[in-house]
């Protein structure tokens, strides 16, 4: 059974690297300001992105 941790995050190994503070996403390290994930990705939509809207998350992979 998979365990839903979406809107707390869960316990988790805090990579960091990855400096997260959505807490509503199920790989937020709960208490830290962390994710818990091992790489993501990012990317864009745009040609020659000038604002932080530009940018999305491509992928993401789990330890």
């Amino acid at each position: 059974m998979t365990k839903d941790c979406t809107n707390g995050g869960c316990a988790c190994t805090p990579n960091t690297s990855i400096k997260c503070t959505v807490n509503n996403c199920a790989n937020h390290c709960q208490e830290a300001d962390y994710c818990g994930l091992d790489s993501i990705m990012v990317g864009t939509h745009e040609g020659n992105p000038t604002q932080d809207q530009c940018t999305d998350c491509k992928s993401f992979k789990l330890k």
